[in-house]
């Protein structure tokens, strides 16, 4: 019986990678860049809206009322404090008789201006829009084809359109806020039949994140499995959880 002989080329291991100085400061400012990034834009924003109403605000304050004038450093943030102070103040005024009475009185005046009762008139329906409790508007987010067809693109349902252009239109139409990339506040206003759109299950602020960073941040996936689905037909019919 003839044994088998060893084999005499060499066993063969997996390489080790190499060692690459380059690649491992590259690495290790890529991860500090986003580490640090998002912090950095933050604070960046924030003290920039801070500085502002300080720039605007405490310039108007009289120096016998400035707590400012009493201390030898300034005092970050209180524009803001008594922006904020006033805009309450404001509404709480105005939500009595005598404060709806004053402003009856000051929209009337504005209302004789020819191009200044234009943009107070737009501004304060855009702003009752917007900000009322009841408000449905920027409440969906919706997919439909556009530019064109197979092209798809993401909108904001806002309403629906005026009665003048309901009723030229054949099918139900509502009002579609289309953003543009990277920055949200322009876009295209278009009527688009209800029929022809995809509601999401996205929330109107994970639309807008989607938006702002051009599609790299995605909202999470939130449709059922198929798995998920059968235990909840499962539970609906007998009212236990399948085994």
């Amino acid at each position: 019986m003839i044994e088998p002989t060893p084999s005499t080329a060499p066993e063969l291991r997996p390489r080790r990678p190499r060692f690459s100085l380059t690649r491992h400061v590259r690495a290790n400012f890529l991860a500090g860049i986003l580490v640090t990034a998002p912090v950095a834009i933050t604070f960046y924003a924030v003290w920039a809206v801070v500085s502002w109403f300080d720039g605007e605000v405490v310039p108007l304050i009289p120096p016998r009322y400035n707590p400012a004038t009493y201390v030898d450093f300034p005092l970050p943030g209180l524009g803001l404090l008594i922006a904020v102070i006033a805009l309450y103040l404001i509404g709480a005024l105005t939500a009595g008789l005598f404060g709806r009475y004053v402003m009856g009185i000051g929209e009337r005046l504005l209302a004789r201006v020819p191009v200044v009762r234009s943009i107070y008139g737009a501004t304060k329906q855009i702003a009752e829009t917007v900000f009322a409790k009841q408000s449905n508007a920027f409440r969906e987010v919706a997919l439909f084809e556009y530019p064109r067809t197979g092209v798809w693109t993401v909108g904001f349902i806002t309403g629906r359109p005026p009665e003048e252009i309901a009723d030229k239109m054949v099918d139900d139409a509502v009002s579609v806020f289309v953003p543009t990339t990277p920055v949200p506040s322009a876009g295209f206003l278009l009527f688009v039949p209800r029929k022809d759109l995809v509601v999401l299950d996205m929330t109107v602020e994970e639309g807008i994140k989607m938006v702002v960073s051009l599609g790299i941040v995605a909202p999470p996936d939130r449709r059922v499995s198929p798995s998920e689905a059968s235990e909840l037909q499962h539970l609906a019919r007998t009212g236990t959880r399948e085994p």
